[in-house]
């Protein structure tokens, strides 16, 4: 008889809608095959989640009643006619009653980084998005979630895609905001530095899986490697080393979850030099594993 695995076992652990995987205070958000988003409907009983965090995003749509969110700087009580975005790997607890009405949304934010002009609102990404039936962009992003959740319940082809998208605007929303609040947030357009800078991106994007170095992409937009460096982090808001890293942990997700490569292959494709170093940083970035991740993620 054929052992079952750890993993399998775990995800058998299921709830109606899914299933939750708990380490220690990490919670492990799973999904359909060939997904990476999910909604938990909104009829549910009186719950209680102690402090924890998962790599997903989570959106709380609130319909009916009200839940209270603890976060790390604040707490939210989000009632009907409200909307909380948690962040990828915030530390939060949640709580609502019976009588509460809710979708709950999460997905995995990735695919975002390769979205050049969402990826510079990173900042603004990393904190706790509220928005009140007061807010200009409340009815928009509601009626964009509502249609997330209706392609997310009916599961057509290309559901998963269909929802990014949707998610897609609902960030662009958000940064157009973010960006008439203030308008030092984007490099001007007609910069030619800000071009040169957009090039090294489609350069790294090429070459992210060589063994490629700081030297290289300065060489590769003309300028001395510490004006390169000085000026990636003024466009961007982030490293040039932070930046490729993401690149490189972003493809090894993907090999994690879509084949059956072994780890030192994965390491390899994706632009790591060694084995120990992808193991190192994909733990820091994921609190597990790459061999944990696909146990959970992967598609087998």
């Amino acid at each position: 008889m054929p052992r079952v695995s750890t993993a399998n076992k775990e995800k058998r652990k299921r709830y109606p809608d899914g299933f939750r995987i708990m380490q220690g205070k990490q919670e492990f958000i799973t999904y359909n095959s060939h997904s990476s988003l999910r909604v938990w409907p909104s009829d549910a009983a009186a719950c209680t989640h102690d402090t924890h965090y998962h790599s997903a995003v989570e959106i709380f749509l609130a319909l009916q009643g009200e839940a209270e969110y603890t976060l790390p700087q604040e707490a939210y009580r989000v009632s009907a006619g409200q909307i909380l975005i948690v962040p990828s790997n915030c530390p939060h607890a949640m709580t609502h009653r019976e009588d509460t009405k809710r979708y709950m949304i999460f997905f995995e934010p990735h695919i975002f980084n390769s979205l050049r002009d969402i990826s510079i609102l990173s900042g603004h990404l990393e904190e706790p998005i509220y928005l009140t039936d007061e807010s200009p962009l409340y009815p928009e992003a509601r009626e964009l979630l509502m249609q997330v959740v209706d392609i997310c319940t009916e599961q057509q082809p290309m559901w998963n895609s269909r929802c990014y998208s949707l998610l897609v605007r609902l960030y662009a929303a958000l940064g157009r905001q973010w960006m008439a609040q203030d308008e030092g947030i984007l490099p001007k357009p007609s910069s030619i530095d800000s071009e040169i800078m957009n090039s090294a991106l489609s350069f790294i994007s090429q070459h992210y899986t060589e063994c490629l170095r700081l030297d290289d992409a300065a060489s590769f937009t003309g300028f001395s490697k510490y004006y390169f460096s000085r000026a990636f982090k003024k466009f961007f808001k982030i490293s040039f080393t932070e930046y490729l890293c993401r690149c490189r942990l972003d493809a090894a997700v993907d090999l994690l979850t879509h084949t059956s490569l072994p780890i030192r292959q994965v390491a390899e494709k994706s632009g790591f030099g060694s084995v120990a170093t992808f193991n190192r940083l994909f733990r820091a970035a994921h609190a597990c594993t790459p061999t944990r991740y696909r146990a959970l993620y992967g598609g087998s």
